[in-house]
């Protein structure tokens, strides 16, 4: 009975202990994981396009979209790729993709995020 006692007083210290830990473990998993799988294969399709369709250059462009993901949001990242697309399209409505400050200054996050992703993963 008094083991009982004594595993019950230390599951009750020990508990409340652990739910910061697991709290944080969640909020990590969850940022780390923040992009659909969806987006990170079609970053990795489009980096083998331009890079070579080989197994080496699947590791690289997978390190890179994961180096990218640990830079920038989802939303920052969505965002950059709108833009980006949005300027593809041309004409008078899209001049405010091409020339505001708030548009570059997003794609510009994007590309300091490629350019480290590069140098760490290539």
């Amino acid at each position: 009975m008094k083991a009982r006692a004594l595993i019950a007083a230390a599951s009750a210290a020990l508990i409340p202990a652990l739910i910061p830990a697991l709290v944080t473990a969640e909020s990590v998993a969850e940022r780390l994981n923040d992009y659909p799988t969806a987006a990170r294969a079609d970053y990795v399709f489009a980096c083998m396009v331009t890079n070579g369709q080989t197994r080496e250059m699947l590791d690289r462009c997978s390190c890179s979209i994961d180096e990218i993901a640990s830079i920038l949001s989802y939303e920052d990242y969505l965002a950059a790729e709108t833009v980006l697309s949005m300027r593809r399209v041309g004409g008078e409505r899209m001049s405010f993709f091409q020339n505001a400050a708030m548009a570059e200054n997003i794609v510009a996050d994007l590309r300091r995020a490629q350019a480290e992703a590069e140098v760490i993963c290539f």
